[in-house]
This record gives C-alpha cells, structure tokens and sequence, in this order.
C-alpha cells in the first residue's frame, strides 16, 4: 500500500463513518462547527498521546516498528497544521507546528537516558519538557488572547507530560498494571484538552463557528463516544500485536480493554438501561473482544483455517450483529444497515494492521492504523447524532442526560452561558484528577 496523506476532518470535513439523512437540520445536534473543531482537536490530540506512548515502549523494546511508529508520532504533529491554519492562518499554524513538533525529540533523548540509567540525561529531558510546557502554553495563551489562560494550559500540558512518562517508567519497571492505567488516565486527559481549547477558540471567533458551542450536551456525547470508540480500537491493535508476540503485557492490555469496554456499557446504560447495557456487552464482548484474541493466538499458532474463522465473526458476525443492535436501539435513526458497512470497514483495518504487522510491511501498517483510528471518530457523529434525535429533550443546552457515562470524561455541561466558567471548571476538575493519581503513583512507590 502506497504512503498517502491521511484525510483530516477539519472543521466539518466529512468523516467516514455514514451520517444520518436530515440529521443536521436537527435541534440539538452534534454536527455544528464548533462540535467539528472539538473533534477534530479529539483525533489529533488522543492520536498523539497513543504514539507518544507506543513511541518510547517501541524504541526501549527495540521494536522493529518502532522507527515508523516514531515517523507517524512526526506526522500527527504536521497533521495538524490544516486545523491550526484553518483558525489561526499559515503563520500561527507554522508556530504551532514549530513547537509541537520539536517536542516529540525529547522521545529518544528518554529513552537512551533510561536505558543508560543516566540520571544527568534524565534531567535534561525533564528541563526540554519544561521549556516546552512554558513555551506551548504562551503561544495558546496569546493565540487565544487569553480566553485559555496561560497557567490553566501549563498545568495541563504539564500533567500531559508527566503522564506520558508515567506510562512509560512504569514499563519500564515491569508495573504493566501501573503501566495501563497511567496510559488510560493520560488518554482520557486529552479529550479534557480538546474540550477546553475548542471551547476558548469559539468562544474568542463566535462568527467564524455560526455562533455555535463547543461544550453543549450534544458535543460533550459526540466526545465520549469520540473516545470510547478510538481508545477501542488503540487498545485492539495493541492487544492483537502483543498476543501475536506473547509479550510480557498482553495480560494488562487486556485488562484495559476490558475496562474500556465497562466504560461503554456504561455509556450504552445511561442512554438505554441495563437491558441495553447488557444485550451490548454480549454482542461487544462474544464476537467481537474474544474474536480480536483468536485471531492473534491462531496466527501465533500459525493455524490460518481458525484465524480465517476468528476474521469472519469479527468482519462479518459482529458488524452484523452490532449495527442490527444499533438499528434497533436507536428506532433506525442510524440505520442498521449503514452502522453495518461502517463497522466492516472498521474491523477490515483492524484485520489490515494485524496482517501488515505480522508480514513485517510497518510502513503501510502504521498508515493503515491511522486510517482506522480516523475512522472511529466517525462513531461519535453518526452514533451521537442518532441518539440526540431520538431523544433531544435529554439534550437540550441547558439539561444533560439523566446519566451521563461514568467514563472519567466528565458529564455535559449544566450551562453553555459562561464558557470561561466551563474552562475554569474543566481545569479544577483536571487538576483534583491529576493529584490524586500522582498522589496514588507515590504511594505505590513506597510500598
């Protein structure tokens, strides 16, 4: 497969999963242009985060992917400089790569440092994030003339980073469990990033968005669903690969995908009960989770008639059986039909990565990856505008859904009236999130 520049959705681009005839001219709805830049900041930024991560475990591992999965963290940096420019213009976008960009080097000074044990290099690395935490968070301060305050931006960036390196030291100690649940907590942190960043640029170019919000109800589900379904399929690549490999991890891989898959339930639970809660768990789990795990032992097993069987219930068994649940859920506004096709698609770049990785094509494996984790927020806007019609009593911009999914994303906002309130609001919460994780990270340490 040839090297092809991946399509970004900004700012309303059409993503690839199906939308819903007629659905724009809903109210609420989640496809307005403010919802558009939240998720596209939802892909860049969580997509980053991923192969940050998978970055330094690849090269301390030495890999064999590990130099194209550095290439693709480099080219979700220029990636992007459309959305940036699209806001900001060719000479803020050009800044903004600039910084960006310059940041991921860090990533083998890190590692070599660890490596080495070398305590001095170590530090240096920590100084390179420093100035880069101080440098970023003055640029989006100003760009956004102050509607993301400066302190605000370095407290999260700064928590970004010491996240990233959470999930990577404690790898490296063989805290596998410590390990996932830092890159979890990490992941859900750039959705919490994207909320606020695209809430203060609408708040500072209300007419360049139509007047429209980027923290309403309709966009906070939009989000969720964002997240849930990407950290899905992260989490469904690396879990195949590592089973394939019989890596050290694979057991807390699955562990975190079992816990992403809890989230969603309870996403489905607070939208349609616990009848629907659990009639989707035994779809998502049965063909669908175990599949992934068959096709990766069968291929380690070298037995191509199970995995050809295992490819079929996840391609074809599960995308049926999934988006007839979906059909049905949402009484057809997202109809079962285009949920299938979309859900084919998806699992075709999941079967793609798989086989690529295994017959060692790492370039066109990374690029098909991104493809498919693009693909996933497609389920956000057609799934979330499914429901919002359905029910858009639930979704007023001034109420939330009863029960909001307790997925650590955080619920929709009460109130669009004060957007700076909501920054404010986003970043306490944030910042209580982030010490008490750091807080429990010590306390293992000194046990």
């Amino acid at each position: 497969m040839k090297a092809k520049k991946l399509l970004i959705p900004v700012l309303g681009a059409s993503l690839l999963f199906p939308t819903v005839a007629g659905a724009a001219e809903q109210k609420p709805t989640v496809n307005t242009p403010a919802a558009d830049l939240r998720a596209t900041l939802d892909q860049l930024l969580s997509e980053h985060y991923v192969l940050a991560v998978e970055s330094l475990t690849k090269m301390y591992d030495g890999a064999k992917d590990a130099d194209e999965t550095y290439k693709k963290l480099d080219q979700n940096a220029v990636d992007m400089e459309p959305a940036i420019a699209s806001v900001y213009g060719k000479e803020g976008a050009a800044e903004f790569e600039r910084i960006f960009r310059a940041h991921n080097e860090y990533t083998d000074d890190l590692v070599k440092a660890t490596k080495e044990n070398d305590a001095q290099g170590k530090a240096m690395v920590d100084k390179e994030i420093e100035q880069f935490v101080q440098e970023f968070s003055k640029f989006l301060a100003t760009a956004t003339e102050g509607k993301l305050p400066q302190q605000a931006a370095e407290d999260a960036l700064r928590l970004h980073e010491q996240q990233v390196k959470a999930a990577f030291d404690d790898y490296v100690k063989g805290d596998y469990k410590g390990s996932y649940e830092a890159f979890r907590e990490g992941f859900k942190h750039m959705y919490t990033i994207s909320k606020v960043l695209s809430t203060a640029i609408t708040t500072q170019m209300p007419e360049k968005f139509n007047n429209t919000k980027a923290d309403t109800p309709a966009a906070d589900l939009r989000s969720t669903l964002n997240s849930l379904a990407s950290e899905h399929f992260a989490l469904a690549v690396m879990g195949m690969q590592k089973g394939f490999e019989s890596a050290k991890d694979y057991d807390y891989v699955t562990w975190a995908e079992n816990a992403n898959t809890a989230d969603f339930k309870a996403a489905m639970k607070s939208i349609y009960g616990q009848a629907g809660a659990d009639q989707f768990e035994k779809i998502w789990q049965t063909n669908h989770i175990n599949a992934q795990a068959e096709i990766a032992s069968a291929a380690a097993e070298g037995n191509k008639d199970a995995m050809m069987q295992a490819e079929n219930k996840l391609s074809k068994t599960f995308a049926t059986d999934f988006g007839n649940f979906l059909g049905a859920a949402t009484e057809n506004n997202l109809p079962a039909k285009d949920a299938t096709a979309a859900l084919m698609k998806h699992e075709q770049t999941v079967i793609d990565t798989f086989d690529q990785y295994m017959n060692g094509s790492y370039a066109d494996e990374l690029n098909t990856y991104r493809e498919g984790y693009q693909i996933m927020f497609g389920v956000g806007q057609a799934l979330g505008n499914a429901i919002v019609t359905q029910m858009p009593e639930k979704f007023a911009s001034t109420n939330m859904p009863t029960q909001m999914p307790k997925t650590g994303m955080g619920g929709a906002s009460e109130t669009t009236n004060s957007s700076s309130m909501t920054m404010w609001m986003s970043f306490g919460a944030l910042a209580l999130a982030g010490v008490a994780f750091f807080a429990q990270r010590a306390r293992k340490a000194q046990q």
